[in-house]
């Protein structure tokens, strides 16, 4: 199968992290599941004449085009032109060459929340006009349009995360370069349901602390992050803490707040990212599925059962208090 990979409007990081995935040799493995990388534009070693060619063939459709890769928003800016980001040495924007691409394009993957959604580039006031390439933050559409579909008969596979795993990438491609990918396989928002199925929350190393609601109210407590430090981990699609990164880490596990980064507009999200914002001293944002009543009265009978151990620590940077040590009537 053919891969082409282009870098759009973002900042390379979901390359990056693919590069730091748990195979040792990148290219030996796409290789080896019958994955022939035709270009990237930070991993190729040939020339930009030679490149143009590559993509020029694929656009007339001389060369078989398998899996489109696209990493970054799409900047459609100044005024739907696209002039803001044009093809370095083709003179013709970014937007013209995906579009006359992802027509030939047997998949078409979006890699990153930019490319999915958006994302950080689309923050603020967006003068670059940055968009998804089937979404416009949540909104269907995006450069190819709500009815898009591949020559497989697929919306744009969005392999969502600011940046993304490289479990995610490479289970895609892998996934592709096999049996394929069904419909039923993608969630609501195109994402591949291997990994958008979980919660962040799922495995999360803070869960003793969640299920008694003892916060951390610092960013070094060991608490949970939900109540005080904006923690989404309990509404975000991902499965960080059931494969983490390199095997150990993940944000929660590093002391950081789940900002969400999987959703559609998680970069404004009307608060600083490590606080939580209130009603009432009740969080606006509750884990998924569960009834603002229900949260209510679990967290009070939660806090009034935490033990001492789990209060202690909850607002400490290290374990200060080690659970007890007694018989527990097992045999």
């Amino acid at each position: 199968m053919n891969l082409l990979w282009l870098q759009s409007g973002g900042c390379g990081g979901c390359t990056m992290s693919l590069l730091c995935a748990d195979s040792r040799d990148l290219p030996g493995l796409l290789g080896g599941a019958g994955i022939d990388l035709l270009w990237h534009p930070s991993l190729s070693e040939c020339s930009l004449g030679e490149a143009v060619a590559v993509i020029e063939d694929c656009t007339a459709g001389g060369t078989p085009l398998d899996i489109l890769c696209v990493e970054g928003s799409m900047l459609t800016g100044p005024d739907g032109s696209g002039r803001f980001h044009v093809f370095g040495g083709t003179g013709r924007p970014m937007v013209d060459w995906v579009r006359a691409l992802a027509v030939h394009a047997r998949y078409t993957v979006a890699v990153g929340t930019c490319a999915a959604f958006g994302g950080i580039t689309a923050g603020g006031m967006n003068p670059a006009g940055a968009i998804g390439l089937q979404y416009d933050g949540d909104q269907p559409g995006g450069l190819l349009g709500a009815d898009y579909r591949s020559a497989a008969g697929l919306p744009v596979i969005n392999v969502a995360g600011c940046p993304i795993h490289p479990g995610w990438v490479l289970e895609t491609l892998l996934s592709l370069a096999g049996d394929g990918l069904s419909p039923n396989e993608l969630d609501t928002f195109g994402r591949p349901r291997f990994y958008a199925d979980a919660l962040v929350h799922h495995g999360c190393s803070r869960n003793e602390f969640y299920e008694f609601k003892a916060s951390a109210e610092k960013p070094s407590d060991l608490g949970c992050l939900m109540e005080h430090m904006g923690c989404k981990g309990t509404q975000a699609h991902a499965d960080c803490n059931l494969r983490p990164w390199n095997g150990q880490g993940s944000c929660t596990r590093g002391g950081y707040a789940c900002i969400s980064c999987t959703e559609p507009g998680f970069e404004e999200p009307g608060h600083p990212f490590a606080e939580t914002p209130k009603v009432g001293g009740i969080p606006i944002g509750l884990p998924t599925d569960m009834p603002k009543a229900w949260f209510v009265a679990l967290a009070a009978l939660s806090k009034s059962a935490t033990p001492q151990r789990v209060r202690a620590n909850s607002v400490a940077d290290h374990a200060v208090v080690a659970p007890a040590v007694r018989k527990t009537g097992l045999k």
